[in-house]
């Protein structure tokens, strides 16, 4: 698959824990089945935040991409996630699911308290590729670790194997200032700017993002390809209509047990994801009435 396939709605899918920590496949590989043919979405990432990839060793994560892989059967685009906190062990993640050829890696910063400098950031990414052999998306996610859409333009234009960045942390600014930066550069047609602004959906598209990877995508993928659908057919009332349905569903889905929230959206439509990995908690009953109440409001959207 090339560059230009990485585009439109890509769920960061949960990754379904048992009670005892374990991953359960049956459910893993229903719900890349439900994604591919139900909802119709352009690509799957795994292992990502929303898949808790920072709980996952490497073998767990070789065998949820390989699952994947085999339940897209080339329909779509697989894009694998790495989080490491240092430059071998992202490498050494990276060479693991380089035989099973998804079509990108994602990968943050290192996202220990220290951050590197701007040159150390782009000898990071770039030995990223070169040593994998795999092509890079930036995740721009880590608060302490960000970086600036000059330094993520730069990387962008001048390492090679690095072709996009999935720009996080509800930061349009830099989402608007990043795509100017590679306009500017004349290499839009070869790098993927991806949103995972997750409220602001539709300003993302409009400003030219090419697609998204957020966890409200995993929630409701049906919607998020319907608002995919209606900006580039240029349904700007839809389009709107359909943002404000999701940032009500964003607002109540919003918190630091986020992955745990998007199975509770998940539950409320019969798909079935698993438990979060322990420390991280399960929903509260004051986020389960929350979130029920908030789809409960918006079910009768029409999304065809």
């Amino acid at each position: 698959m090339s560059v230009a396939q990485i585009n439109g709605i890509i769920p960061p899918v949960v990754t379904p824990f048992r009670a005892d920590g374990s991953i359960d496949e049956d459910l893993h590989r229903r719900e890349v089945r439900y994604m591919v043919e139900a909802a119709g979405v352009h690509g799957l990432a795994v292992c990502g935040s929303t898949g808790e990839g920072h709980t996952l060793t490497t073998e767990e994560c070789c065998q949820i991409v390989g699952w994947t892989i085999e339940e897209t059967r080339g329909r779509i685009p697989v894009i694998a996630g790495v989080i490491a906190n240092s430059t071998d062990a992202a490498v050494e993640r990276a060479k693991a699911l380089a035989h099973l050829r998804p079509v990108a890696i994602q990968v943050t910063p290192v996202h220990y308290v220290f951050r590197p400098d701007d040159e150390a950031m782009v000898r990071h990414f770039g030995e990223i590729a070169q040593r994998s052999g795999l092509p890079v998306i930036i995740y721009n996610v880590v608060p302490w670790s960000y970086l600036s859409a000059p330094l993520l333009a730069r990387i962008l234009r001048d390492v090679d194997g690095v072709i996009g960045v999935k720009q996080s942390a509800s930061d349009m600014k830099a989402l608007a200032d990043l795509l100017l930066l590679v306009g500017e550069a004349g290499i839009e047609d070869r790098v993927r700017i991806i949103s995972a602004v997750d409220a602001l959906l539709y300003p993302s598209f409009m400003l030219g993002a090419h697609g998204a990877i957020a966890a409200i995508l995993a929630a409701v993928p049906e919607w998020c390809v319907a608002i995919w659908n209606a900006a580039q057919q240029g349904d700007h009332q839809r389009a709107l209509t359909l943002h404000r349905q999701l940032l009500t569903l964003w607002n109540a889905l919003e918190a630091p047990n986020l992955p745990a929230n998007v199975r509770v959206a998940m539950q409320a439509q019969n798909r079935d994801g698993g438990l979060p990995r322990p420390p991280m908690s399960v929903s509260s009953p004051s986020q389960v009435s929350r979130i029920r109440s908030a789809l409960s409001s918006i079910e009768h959207a029409v999304i065809v």
